[in-house]
This record gives structure tokens, sequence and C-alpha cells, in this order.
């Protein structure tokens, strides 16, 4: 990610049928943008210190209030788009390979 802003809100939101994650700094200012935008299934939480678009992902991932399949899809794919330093590492192929050998021959020489 490019920047490094910080917000004291975020959540997710629906807009024709399409569930994105929402960052803003004004808690009452955003609800009435979203509003007046058509917006639906509208969850924000107000954070008490200020965070990156990074760490707030890292803290709805796991927030009881946004466990729902759209809100954790929403933020999964924006971490994946937009956190690469967050986002799972991919293994190489050839590593996998040799990996689960070494597991094999383990699993038979202590067979």
């Amino acid at each position: 990610m490019a920047t490094n802003k910080t917000f004291t809100v975020a959540g997710v939101s629906t807009n024709k049928g399409v569930t994105k994650v929402r960052f803003a700094n004004d808690f009452v200012a955003r609800i009435k943008i979203l509003d007046k935008n058509g917006h639906t299934d509208v969850n924000l939480k107000e954070f008490d210190k200020a965070m990156t678009k990074a760490e707030i992902c890292k803290t709805l991932i796991s927030d009881p209030d946004f466990q729902g399949e759209a809100a954790q899809g929403a933020i999964s794919e924006f971490v994946v788009r937009n956190c690469k330093d967050m986002a799972p590492k991919k293994a190489s192929p050839v590593s996998d390979t040799a990996d689960m050998e070494t597991q094999v021959d383990v699993e038979l020489e202590t067979a």
C-alpha cells in the first residue's frame, strides 16, 4: 500500500450487491454519505486510536461483528488486493513438492 494514512472509523457496506470495506475519520458523516448513496447493510466501527488500513483489516477480520460471509469476503479481498504485507504468502510449487516428498520419506522410514 502506497500510503500510511490513518483512520478512526471502518467497516463494510453493500452497494448494488457488492460488499466493500469502508474507511473514514468521521462516523456520522460517513453514515450519511453511505445512506445518501443507497448503501445497505452498513456496519461501521469506531476505533479508539487511528490505524492504517492494514491494521484495521487485521482487527476487523477477527471482530465478532464482522464474521458474516459478505463482511469476511470483503475484508479478505481488500487485504489480497491492497495489503501485500498481510496477504497469505503463496508457496512455490517446487517447495511444496519437496516438502511433501520429505514428509513421505520420513513417514516411510518410521513405519
